[in-house]
């Protein structure tokens, strides 16, 4: 708890003094251009990666940032409700959804034998039940056994799934049909730093430089 005195005494004496003007500009009104949808893994931070100021970007964070598919519902539904409002509401420019390598979320969905007293997560990685399914064909095309291959494609192949997830909402297909909404999808590998973007056109990630 200590730490996280201090970490707020530090930024009120030294880093919020950095962005002053940006914080007194952003009092009323916030106009991020862009939507990011990323895991919540403590070791991934949108800001960081993306060199972002303040303001800058509309954050959603979930195990293996998922992007649920839309469906009208009574229920309280957190992630759908943050993308309604990024872009019904903000009107962001950019949805970002982006991966990373040693993905918690991807290894509980690849073994939820696992999960044993975790309902809740055991529920929401069957998000990624699609996803399970293709990389499994994938492998048994290339006739590998290779676990650290296979984890690689999980979390890359998880990737496009929710890039597909987010055309199933009306209004951001809609919009990314008529070129007002661009939609990225990003692998981040921890230990190097660098960002793979996808290249729908060659189906593969290139690495952003």
């Amino acid at each position: 708890m200590e730490k996280l005195i201090l970490g707020v005494l530090n930024f009120q004496e030294e880093e919020f003094l950095k962005h002053k003007e940006i914080f007194e500009k952003l009092k009323d009104l916030q106009t991020p251009h862009t939507l990011f949808i990323g895991c919540s893994d403590s070791r991934v931070v949108p800001t960081l990666i993306t060199n972002s100021k303040p303001g800058e970007l509309f954050i959603i964070r979930n195990i293996a940032n998922v992007v649920p598919k839309y469906r009208d519902s009574n229920e309280v539904l957190a992630t759908t409700s943050a993308i309604e409002y990024a872009v019904q509401v903000l009107g962001v420019e950019t949805i970002v959804v982006c991966g990373h390598s040693n993905c918690g979320g991807c290894k509980a969905a690849r073994n939820p034998e696992n999960l044993e007293g975790l309902p809740h997560v055991q529920k929401w990685v069957t998000e990624l039940k699609p996803v399970e399914n293709l990389v499994k064909k994938l492998m048994n095309d290339i006739n590998s056994t290779d676990d650290a291959q296979e984890e690689w494609l999980f979390e890359q192949a998880n990737v496009v799934y929710q890039m597909q997830n987010l055309l199933t909402y009306p209004y951001i297909s809609e919009k990314y049909k008529k070129g007002k909404l661009h939609i990225l999808g990003w692998y981040y590998i921890i230990e190097t730093g660098e960002v793979y973007s996808y290249n729908p056109l060659k189906l593969v990630f290139e690495k952003i430089q």
